[in-house]
């Protein structure tokens, strides 16, 4: 009996990594030049924040609003909690509700999936029903900055800890081909510096300069600064040994992200994904979610680099055109 050929499926799994998640958004943009439609999209962490907007049919929509994105508005996004993590991130899910769709996964009609952790048992728990910003909501809580959501019984934590990129997930979805985004393939690369409290880059404040922040984001920003900044205590810094001290939210989301480069490297060789997009971001900072700009361009450029590697699957990408203006 012969076969019938069938179109293969395509599936994008796109990884975790704090504010260079906006990469994403690039990525998606350039598939779509490329005349490349996924047929499922499954995400962890802030893979599965871009991830739901795309499934949504939101992402331009969402692609405009991030990089409109200034220091202030990332700063009013925090919602400082005393317990289980810095942040309750209720303001950014709430933000969510009100300017963009949510509805249950199993209705979408691009199949997608969210990965979480399991805090009580370290499992890998996929997200595949029930509302698509409480998916989102579990899928980024990263230790130590959001806190944990409780769902069906279980607390639930950043999906990067388990699975940083999905492509096993992206497979168990039917995706014969998978596409993964990694945005932690360069941060062995990036020298590790204290969280920025000043607005220093051209696109924080809408073009001001640094000194004219509002007082109130300065406030937040002062607060932050004193609460989680590193000290020596008891001792002074030999001019030798003058290596500046990271801050703590700092030490521990990098720790968090080295961790998840590793994670990442051990379960692509077992279950290999088609085709690997690496943004070079190692010197965008954590938290640094005003600068989507220079993010959304770099993942751009970086699927450009690497669509010709789908060629023998039957797709000739489009690697000539440059980056749209807040696309």
């Amino acid at each position: 009996m012969t076969l019938a050929r069938r179109t293969p499926k395509i599936g994008l799994a796109l990884g975790s990594g704090s504010a260079r998640g906006w990469a994403h958004i690039g990525v998606l943009k350039a598939l779509e030049d490329a005349g490349i439609r996924p047929d499922v999209v499954c995400g962890a962490s802030i893979g599965a924040l871009v991830g739901a907007a795309y499934a949504a049919g939101e992402l331009e929509r969402f692609a405009d609003w991030v990089q409109s994105l200034g220091m202030r508005d990332v700063f009013g996004f925090m919602d400082f909690n005393l317990s289980g993590g810095m942040l309750k991130g209720e303001k950014l899910i709430s933000f969510w509700r009100r300017n963009f769709a949510d509805f249950n996964i199993e209705d979408s009609a691009l199949p997608f999936a969210a990965v979480a952790t399991d805090l009580h048992s370290g499992a890998e728990v996929w997200l595949r029903h029930g509302s698509i910003a409480d998916a989102v909501r579990a899928s980024i809580a990263m230790p130590g900055l959001f806190t944990p959501v409780v769902r069906e019984g279980r607390l639930l934590a950043d999906g990067g800890l388990v699975n940083p990129v999905p492509a096993s997930l992206a497979r168990a979805m039917g995706a014969d081909i998978v596409i993964a985004v990694d945005l932690n393939a360069s941060l062995l690369h990036r020298h590790m510096h204290p969280l920025g409290v000043v607005a220093t880059h051209p696109d924080e404040t809408a073009g001001q300069p640094a000194e004219v922040v509002d007082a109130h984001s300065a406030a937040w920003m002062a607060r932050l600064q004193s609460r989680l900044r590193g000290r020596r205590a008891g001792r002074a810094t030999p001019a030798s040994d003058a290596i500046p001290i990271p801050s703590l939210l700092d030490v521990a989301m990098t720790s968090v992200n080295i961790m998840q480069m590793r994670i990442t490297r051990s379960r692509m060789a077992g279950d290999p994904p088609e085709l690997v997009i690496a943004p070079r971001l190692s010197d965008m900072g954590l938290l640094d979610f005003h600068r989507a700009k220079e993010a959304v361009a770099a993942g751009y450029a970086a699927a450009q680099a690497a669509l010709p590697g789908l060629q023998h699957f039957g797709w000739k990408a489009a690697v000539d055109k440059p980056p749209q203006e807040n696309s």
